[in-house]
């Protein structure tokens, strides 16, 4: 093969020929490696998918490898989001591909419906621009364990099947268990059954990702208590941990110290976060329990309706108003909740109750900046978008980007070693991915190349689908998959098994 030089400013064509290369040298790079140490000017040469060895600077070499010469850019792996949603064999994941992710976790807040053998199948067959963690969601094994939404106590012979689904699941290759006990079925769990899986998840060292049953300020740290009471000895994790209504530093620094107290009573807790003070969610959300599936909700219209308008009414001003909703999906997307509102005719309360609690999700803004920041900045936090390709929350196109912009370049409170190892190195620790996640030989080639200065979050809650710019070049598993701010067309993405 001949041998490419590929420059800062390499062409289309040529970085699509070097996607299929057998061997690519990276010379001229400045290597921030995911473990949190300081950066270093090197050398890395990729083979057949995996990082085969670091050089000392320009002492790289590899006859018939085409070389990259990063010009002193930053070399880092490629970042892990803890937290994602979509099916990327249905839809193009080129908006994280653009923000330098290459692997993503599916199967979250207690649903992985859809993400069955079949489709890891297919997923093998037809290969993925990036890669995927899966998980088992709480509602989908009840599913499998013939255990209905509105089941609220297992039986002893529920429990016995609900285990053994669970424990098939982990047998196929699921990396744990994922909670949503604020969605429905989770909301109607009780401790025996969480226990019950929790021994499950502890027995097979495997991890418990939860949505948890409330992030409000008042109730965020029994939730976490109800979490680690599931696997005392095991491993949890809090996805996108917040704090609702809560405000300033010492909040963030009281719940860090309150997790901490956890850790070291025995218990493997970790977190992620992503950096955005307003959540995205279905606005079942605001209604009671009682109003929530698969309890007929015409007949709680019909038999409670003042009750049900009453509680909206306190719900959405305590969520702080109207004006602090913003709907993500139609017939509404783009407008607050207010605005809908009037234009409809109606209080907004009795919108919402006409829309239903499964009639549609927004952006609620509930979360104080300063808080969000502080733990976002917290070395035990990894990060993740809990966004998807669709979603109408910048999140999920501008995580990343915001990651360095704001947080490294813009000074707010991170080195850019600290926040690679938050993106790539922390993840892959929480998710015992020792091939991944860090820049050493016989590591995965999952790589970025970028410029912190350059890398610009797009995206805005106004035009939530702008791809963020500034990362050059993505590889995952040794192939190009993102350059010059376009998807390749490569699907070297794979299905991970745990390990």
């Amino acid at each position: 093969m001949m041998r490419r030089l590929i420059t800062a400013l390499a062409t289309s064509a040529l970085l699509a020929s070097s996607a299929i290369a057998d061997s690519t040298l990276f010379t001229n790079a400045r290597i921030v490696d995911g473990t949190g140490a300081e950066a270093f000017m090197g050398d890395v040469l990729v083979t057949d998918g995996v990082i085969a060895d670091i050089y000392e600077f320009g002492k790289g070499k590899r006859p018939g490898a085409d070389v990259i010469d990063a010009g002193g850019r930053v070399l880092a792996p490629g970042f892990i989001d803890l937290h994602t949603h979509g099916d990327p064999l249905k839809t193009s994941f080129a908006n994280f591909l653009a923000m330098g992710v290459t692997t993503v976790t599916l199967g979250m807040d207690g649903s992985s419906d859809g993400l069955d053998a079949d489709w890891k199948a297919r997923a093998g067959t037809e290969g993925l621009e990036l890669n995927v963690i899966p998980m088992t969601g709480h509602g989908t094994v009840r599913q499998m364990a013939g255990i209905g939404d509105g089941v609220r106590a297992l039986s002893p012979a529920q429990t016995d099947t609900l285990k053994a689904a669970m424990a098939k699941e982990l047998a196929d290759g699921s990396f744990g268990l994922s909670m949503g006990l604020e969605y429905v079925p989770g909301v109607y769990s009780d401790a025996a059954e969480l226990k019950a899986l929790g021994d499950v998840i502890t027995d097979h060292d495997a991890i418990i990702m939860s949505h948890m049953r409330s992030e409000d300020d008042a109730d965020v740290e029994d939730a976490i208590d109800e979490l680690v009471a599931m696997a005392p000895t095991g491993r949890v994790h809090i996805s996108h941990l917040k704090v609702v209504y809560g405000k300033g530093e010492d909040r963030a620094d009281d719940l860090l110290a309150f997790m901490e107290g956890k850790r070291a009573s025995g218990t493997s807790l970790s977190a992620d976060i992503y950096p955005y003070a307003a959540s995205f969610t279905g606005i079942g959300i605001l209604f009671p329990e009682w109003a929530l599936p698969p309890t007929d909700y015409s007949a709680v219209r019909a038999t409670r309706e003042g009750e049900l308008i009453a509680y909206l009414s306190a719900r959405i001003e305590k969520r702080g108003g109207p004006e602090a909703l913003l709907f993500g999906t139609q017939p509404f997307a783009g407008q607050t909740l207010a605005a809908a509102a009037s234009a409809e005719g109606k209080d907004p309360a009795h919108l919402i109750a006409d829309l239903g609690p499964r009639g549609g999700s927004a952006a609620h803004f509930v979360m104080d900046r300063r808080l969000v920041d502080r733990l976002v900045i917290a070395p035990e936090v990894a990060l993740s978008t809990d966004g998807s390709p669709t979603m109408r929350h910048p999140r999920g196109y501008g995580t990343y980007a915001r990651l360095i912009e704001y947080y490294v370049e813009g000074g707010h409170g991170l080195s850019l070693e600290a926040a690679i190892h938050k993106a790539s190195g922390l993840p892959a620790e929480i998710m015992r991915l020792s091939d991944r996640g860090i820049i050493q030989p016989g590591a995965r080639a999952d790589l970025i190349l970028f410029d912190p200065a350059n890398v610009r979050e797009k995206t805005s809650f106004v035009s939530p689908h702008e791809k963020a710019t500034g990362f050059d070049l993505v590889m995952v598993g040794g192939v190009i998959a993102y350059a010059n701010n376009r998807a390749t067309g490569a699907r070297p993405g794979m299905v991970l098994r745990a390990e």
